[in-house]
């Protein structure tokens, strides 16, 4: 189904996952569920239909914590499909907040068009009088339709900021504005009804998708006190890759340090990523479990990627054998 008003106006395709902004407070419980249509969504937002022609597909209406690999794939095989095509001008996505960013960066991972592709959320539902769903939108719609938007990748824009696929992260777990760049700040803003970009991203890169699944990779925190047991358990699982959460710029103690060399002399991928939420890692500290000792083991190190942005470089770099010195420099990048 395709809004208008004019036919004058960019399309741009409107992808439904779900989310907080898709939900409402179900009466039998006081608790919000999924209830709201992308059609609905749309409705709300009359003005929308000023700024494009939205062509609607509802995906899907489920909590974020649903959002996965599978689900992933398929997200990208639409939007590179719609992409292709000469009438669309962009993609706007509606998606939950807790997962948001993992998806925004496995699709700029992976998307080949220049074209822009925008995805929106809410941190408040339906049901209260402040959503921020309607608004969202609107920043959204018009990100999207942006001429200047072209090559900018995947952008997330929540509370008229726009952010980068790569270094955007949730920060807080209710605030509207709660999404933000860290280091690296925003891309730009959405000033009233003027999209301003301040820079664009310079440390993009591209994977292909091979195939419909991808390799099993698991993050394993580590913590004051932690043994090598969730490790020793992901490796049972069969991961083909891991993620440690280390502390600090990339330390482990000396039983993790054990578990981690045994798992890369069984065949497996592991890369070190911190808990702090800015700042790279490195080889820094000599101690049995420091940097330095870890890379002597042969481990990869995230660069200043989360734990769960480096799981899903990971998963897409190991698709095929690599040197380790190759997929060394897909963080480094």
């Amino acid at each position: 189904m395709v809004l208008s008003r004019s036919d004058d106006l960019p399309l741009c395709l409107f992808i439904a996952t779900g989310g907080t902004i898709a939900m409402q407070v179900d009466p039998s419980t006081s608790a919000p569920i999924p209830a709201l249509s992308g059609s609905d969504l749309i409705k709300a937002v009359p003005a929308i239909a000023k700024i494009a022609r939205l062509e609607i597909n509802n995906l899907s209406n489920v909590p974020s914590v649903e959002m996965g690999p599978q689900r992933w794939v398929q997200l990208h095989r639409l939007i590179e499909t719609a992409l292709a095509r000469e009438d669309i001008a962009g993609v706007l996505v509606s998606h939950g907040t807790d997962t948001l960013e993992e998806t925004a960066w496995f699709l700029d991972l992976t998307l080949t068009s220049r074209k822009p592709v925008v995805l929106i959320g809410a941190q408040r539902n339906a049901s209260e009088s402040d959503f921020d769903g309607p608004r969202n939108l609107m920043s959204g719609a018009r990100v999207c339709v942006e001429p200047e938007s072209l090559g900018k990748g995947v952008m997330v824009v929540m509370n008229d900021q726009i952010n980068a696929a790569r270094e955007v992260s949730k920060t807080h777990t209710s605030d509207v504005e709660s999404f933000n760049s860290g280091d690296a700040g925003f891309l730009g803003r959405v000033d009233g009804d003027r999209v301003i970009f301040y820079r664009s991203s310079c440390r993009r890169q591209y994977f292909s998708l091979g195939r419909d699944s991808l390799p099993r990779v698991d993050i394993v925190a580590l913590y004051a006190g932690a043994d090598a047991t969730s490790l020793k358990a992901a490796v049972q699982a069969g991961a083909k890759g891991i993620v440690i959460q280390a502390l600090g710029a990339g330390n482990v103690n000396a039983e993790m340090h054990t578990a981690i060399s045994q798992a890369i002399g069984a065949g497996i991928t592991v890369v070190i990523a911190t808990r702090v939420s800015r700042g790279r890692v490195r080889p820094l500290y000599g101690f049995t479990g420091g940097g330095s000792t870890l890379k002597e083991a042969g481990v990869l190190f995230a660069n200043d990627l989360s734990p769960q942005k480096a799981r899903i470089l990971l998963m897409l770099a190991i698709q095929s054998p690599r040197p380790v010195t190759e997929l060394q420099e897909f963080f480094d990048r």
